[in-house]
């Protein structure tokens, strides 16, 4: 074929990632300045580089603050920029999201609230609700992030544990317009998941939360189950009046990240096809999945013909229960390398396209034919580090993992399988 496996694998990701750019995909949606004041707020991955793109473009007088992931940061001079920690929240997360309740508060209906969303913002505006600390979020984001319960579950549980999720920032609002500009990062593009919603109706109750902990068998922080039990002062829910002057507007889907790398797949003489953009489940059983499909194509030419490349979205999970770090895409790549066990003429991509794979610095890692190989000449067993989750360690022993640095945004999870004819 006319290109390196590789080399072609890593185009199409970067082509992913290029296309939810917020410079690229923000400007289109910016509405009319409005009579009043404008206040920009967000948090996410996305939301610095966000900023920047409203700044560029805003034609009046604009002031705000956005809280993203440290690292992310990206020079503004109107809208200030806080770096807070993710997944887990931290204290200067704690007081970004308290600040940025304050600035919403005491608007009018001349006012424009424009509201910056994207991957991560759950963690990022960490403000307990009444009677909780901010070591009661912490403790349950932990045990969320290594129970395998799915980011709808856990984002569930947030909206109840949290004084500005779940449409209670766009409450807090009123009656100023509000409208939401959202990257997503979550499987269907649920704006009410993605960063828990802020100025979304929450269709959850607290007893789904409960049902969620319970379902995971999670008990403690004991002051957690109580607040849920107690119920009280529940999320704004559809139809409510504080939420009527309220919009929102996707700027960048999995979808659209996973028809750009088709476009470079097409472009190099392989056939696309896109299995999905919101698949879920156990990373390793996903990679199953994918790897029977690999193998229909060599022997059958179903349900495409090789040379192809198979691309799916959306957000996997692991559930932690060896010693190694997790990390979605580096699990889904090692079990679907021990999976096809060597098998020709196959090649795979997958990755994180915010660039941070769980809670490591690397993106993601490739797999080719020979990795199990490569990985026995070294001393390294595959079903082993599988065995411990540890995908992150197995790359980094073969020099196969894929480093983008923070990418500014975050479309979910990539996969590409490259098969040769």
């Amino acid at each position: 074929m006319p290109q390196d496996p590789r080399t072609l694998l890593r185009q199409m990701f970067d082509a992913a990632i290029a296309s939810a750019l917020p410079e690229k995909s923000l400007p289109p949606y910016l509405p009319p300045a409005p009579k009043g004041r404008t206040i920009v707020v967000g948090a996410g991955k996305a939301a610095a580089s966000m900023a920047k793109a409203v700044e560029d473009h805003w034609p009046g007088a604009i002031e705000g603050l956005v809280v993203t992931r440290y690292g992310h940061h990206v020079p503004t001079k109107r809208i200030e920029v806080v770096e807070a920690a993710h997944p887990v929240p931290d204290m200067a997360g704690r007081e970004a999201a308290e600040r940025i309740l304050a600035k919403v508060r005491g608007l009018t209906p001349d006012d424009l609230v424009l509201c910056l969303i994207s991957g991560g913002g759950s963690s990022l505006l960490a403000l307990p609700a009444a009677g909780l600390t901010l070591h009661d979020k912490q403790a349950v984001n932990r045990a969320l992030l290594k129970s395998g319960a799915n980011i709808t579950e856990m984002n569930c549980v947030r909206k109840h544990l949290s004084a500005i999720k779940g449409g209670r920032l766009a409450a807090a609002a009123a009656p100023a317009r509000v409208v939401t500009l959202t990257i997503s990062d979550v499987p269907g593009d649920d704006p009410a998941v993605i960063a828990s919603g802020p100025t979304i109706a929450d269709a959850t109750t607290y007893a789904d939360a409960l049902a969620v902990l319970d379902k995971y068998g999670i008990t403690e922080p004991a002051s957690v189950l109580a607040h849920l039990r107690a119920g009280h002062d529940e999320t704004p829910k559809p139809g409510d009046p504080r939420l009527s002057h309220c919009e929102t507007h996707m700027i960048a889907t999995p979808q659209m990240a996973l028809e750009a790398a088709a476009k470079v797949a097409r472009d190099a003489g392989y056939a696309p096809l896109i299995l999905g953009d919101a698949l879920e489940g156990e990373s390793r059983d996903v990679a199953m999945v994918h790897a029977g499909i690999a193998r229909q194509v060599l022997r059958h030419g179903q349900p495409i013909k090789a040379p192809c490349v198979i691309l799916s979205g959306g957000e996997t999970t692991v559930t932690v229960r060896g010693k190694g770090r997790g990390g979605r895409n580096v699990e889904f790549l090692l079990a679907l390398a021990v999976a096809l066990n060597g098998t020709e003429k196959v090649y795979a991509l997958a990755g994180d396209t915010d660039g941070i794979d769980g809670a490591e610095e690397t993106a993601g890692a490739i797999v080719t034919p020979d990795t199990i190989a490569r990985a026995a000449a070294r001393g390294v067993d595959a079903k082993a580090a599988l065995a411990d989750n540890d995908g992150h360690g197995f790359f980094e022993a073969l020099g196969d993992g894929v480093v983008t640095g923070p990418t500014l945004t975050n479309v979910n999870d990539f996969r590409a399988i490259l098969i040769d004819a």
